[in-house]
């Protein structure tokens, strides 16, 4: 790991491997999706407290909002490394078993069908 030693790292739980994998797009669904909940989540705070929801607290608002979707960025992440790791152990246990998976003859579209006869 790379920086300052005892440097707060943002690579939680996800491991240096990933660093490798192509990093998923800044506004995604997860992204917005988290930052909309954590915004909703401060104006149910609002309501709860009888304070103006909209209007009260702005600067708390933005906090959660930010908050949500840099967690929902990370969730995305994660789940990619999830999905590359799981990939990257099925693709190798075909290779190491190729009897498993044998290539099917591949069949034309009339030799699956019947032959048709009209019915007069």
């Amino acid at each position: 790991p790379a920086g300052l030693p005892g440097a707060m790292q943002l690579r939680f739980l996800i491991p240096d491997e990933s660093l490798s994998l192509p990093p998923p797009p800044l506004f995604n669904f997860c992204s917005f999706w988290m930052a909309a909940t954590f915004w909703v989540g401060a104006l149910f705070d609002n309501g709860i407290r009888q304070r103006p929801i909209l209007r009260t607290g702005v600067h708390r608002q933005l906090l959660l909002a930010s908050l949500g979707f840099s967690l929902g960025y990370y969730l995305r992440r994660h789940a990619n490394y999830r999905f590359a790791q799981r990939d990257r152990e099925l693709f190798s246990y075909i290779q190491q078993h190729p009897e498993d998976f044998k290539e099917e003859e591949t069949k034309k579209f009339s030799e699956v069908l019947e032959k048709f006869v009209p019915i007069r």
